[in-house]
């Protein structure tokens, strides 16, 4: 069965004819406007101008299957237990497992990146059309695939180029990288988008429950939101960089949206056709595959639709010689011999980059910048420049990642995302790495700073004041800002002091209790909170009268001082009395 994956089912005339129909069909069916979400379907989702720019591809933009969902809307069916297995069930429906694991990443992105909004169908469209759900659901009760996946080698022979970056640790290639697993991720991406969702102690991309948290955590970085259609175009365009993939991705999307069911394990519709024509595609390791060469005429091969109506599929026959193929998307790709541009960078160097300094908490305003350069100084355009946070540290990139990995510009120039600073202060190092290609890396210094606030005001303008041994009435409560905002999360530290002049601590007057009840007349500790409020224990004093001053500071530099009084309470005087006249 794992033979006839990736082969190209040749149809006669008449079989053509019936697929031309199916086609024309489908795409009447899924017109814009024609679901019951109200959604935008692939035939009307335009990218934005920027949808490719964000950091090459999870694929290295391997080939997938192009086979259309079915013409009848899926039925759903309760989410658990098994659904129905009459002829055709078998194309609407997702193995157990497989399917598992989706709902599974989707719940996971729902706690760690809510703003995502992830749908667990993405993640099903996305695994249908790069490994026809893991190959059928064909896995073990793990959730590992019971043979590896593997696509073809990018050697660039119809194919990007992309040599080794794993020396064969994931796709058993130690001269070019080759997609790997149920979602078909490339080793040099899988090294730092990797998960490992079952807990096993291992990042294994041919788990499907690994595979699937990785794809989401993929498409939900940048801080994209996937219920808005631009970010959704944007997420699957950085999975595989294709308008056509697109459209493939997005009707398998709304066709799982309209409902899908449980099947069992390994009973799944193994897909018919490849965007590549079925040439390359591997299961194994040890079966590298072979690169297509160019069809007389050079023409691209077509999708053929699955078989349409509820027949299911018909499998496939072994062709007695191989079908010509063709590269799919580029006549002019260069032969493997020719030099990339990847192979002629010598060195990085900064292109700018500004002093990188935030408040913890807070996301850095300055961008990294780095340029891929020859070793005449020429620059280089179209080099994947991959960034990575190092050290222990818990500023990430925007979106939670600390990897980020971005394509230079024509002008030889790669901007990392932007950085969130952690809580943790102090120094943050950024290296800049070509991938694909042995040279320096190129470091960076980002520093967080303590939360500051510059100034500090009361909220109240009560007086504070109070009888020897008694409780002041009011409680001091200060606001901090910073450049006008909101100062929140900012440490401080009231002392009640000497005078103006000397800011250590009194030994006598007013005083906090600790948790033993004991006075003290500093605490130190102090944060504001998220408003930027800072509100102190009661106040007491002793049996001291007088004026008091209570200092409170903050990093950043912001003082303010407050005044108490501590004095007797006022008493009447008697009336005279009055001698009644004689």
């Amino acid at each position: 069965m794992a033979a006839e994956f990736g082969r190209r089912l040749r149809k006669g005339a008449a079989t053509t004819a019936v697929a031309a129909v199916a086609v024309a069909a489908l795409s009447a069916s899924q017109a814009p406007g024609v679901n019951d979400h109200g959604r935008q379907t692939a035939a009307d989702a335009t990218p934005s101008p920027d949808a490719s720019a964000s950091d090459g591809s999870a694929t290295g933009n391997s080939p997938y299957y192009t086979d259309l969902p079915p013409l009848n809307s899926p039925s759903p069916s309760p989410s658990t237990g098994p659904g129905p297995t009459t002829p055709g069930t078998s194309e609407a429906g997702i193995p157990a497992t497989v399917l598992d694991a989706y709902k599974k990443a989707e719940a996971a992105l729902r706690d760690a990146k809510p703003g995502c909004n992830l749908p667990w169908q993405l993640l099903a469209a996305i695994g249908r059309v790069e490994s026809g759900q893991a190959r059928g659901g064909r896995v073990n009760a793990e959730g590992t695939t019971i043979s590896p996946i593997l696509g073809p080698q990018l050697d660039g022979n119809g194919f990007a180029l992309i040599k080794d970056t794993d020396n064969g640790a994931y796709d058993g290639n130690s001269t070019y990288d080759q997609a790997v697993g149920p979602m078909q991720f490339i080793p040099s991406t899988w090294a730092w988008a990797g998960r490992d969702a079952n807990g096993d102690g291992k990042k294994d991309p041919n788990n499907i429950y690994d595979a699937a948290l990785a794809a989401g955590h993929y498409l939900c970085r940048f801080d994209w939101d996937l219920s808005d259609q631009k970010d959704l175009d944007r997420a699957i365009l950085s999975y595989n960089n294709s308008r056509e993939y697109l459209n493939l991705v997005m009707r398998w999307l709304e066709y799982y949206r309209k409902g899908t069911h449980e099947i069992p394990d390994g009973t799944g519709t193994l897909p018919d056709n490849r965007s590549d024509n079925g040439a390359g595609a591997g299961t194994s390791p040890s079966t590298p595959s072979t690169p297509s060469t160019p069809a007389a005429g050079g023409s691209k091969p077509k999708p053929k639709p699955e078989k349409p109506g509820g027949g299911g599929t018909t499998k496939p026959k072994p062709p007695t010689t191989p079908p010509p193929t063709t590269p799919p998307d580029s006549p002019n790709t260069p032969p493997s011999s020719s030099p990339t541009p990847t192979d002629t960078v010598d060195h990085l160097e900064d292109a700018g980059t500004a002093k990188l300094t935030a408040m913890a908490g807070d996301t850095f305003t300055k961008r990294i910048s780095t340029r891929a350069e020859t070793k005449a100084g020429k620059a280089v355009g179209k080099v994947r420049i991959r960034f990575t946070i190092v050290g222990d540290t818990d500023t990430t990139f925007t979106g939670g990642e600390s990897v980020a990995t971005v394509a230079t510009n024509s002008s030889g120039v790669a901007v990392a995302p932007a950085l969130q600073a952690g809580e943790k202060t102090g120094d943050v190092t950024v290296r800049a790495t070509v991938v694909g290609r042995m040279v320096p890396g190129l470091d960076y210094t980002a520093t967080v700073t303590e939360r500051a606030a510059d100034a500090l005001a009361r909220t109240g303008e009560a007086a504070l004041t109070c009888t020897p041994g008694g409780e002041f009435a009011n409680q001091v409560e200060v606001k901090a800002t910073y450049k006008g905002a909101v100062a929140d999360g900012v440490a401080a530290t009231a002392t009640l002091i000497k005078s103006a002049d000397d800011p250590t601590a009194n030994d006598k007057g007013p005083f906090f209790k600790n948790a033993d009840g004991k006075a003290v007349r500093t605490l130190t500790g102090l944060k504001t909170d998220a408003k930027g409020l800072l509100k102190l224990p009661k106040l007491y004093a002793d049996d001291t009268t007088g004026t008091f001053l209570l200092r409170i500071s903050t990093a950043g530099g912001a003082t303010l001082t407050v005044e108490l009084t501590v004095a007797a309470a006022e008493t009447s005087s008697p009336s005279p009395s009055v001698s009644p006249s004689a």
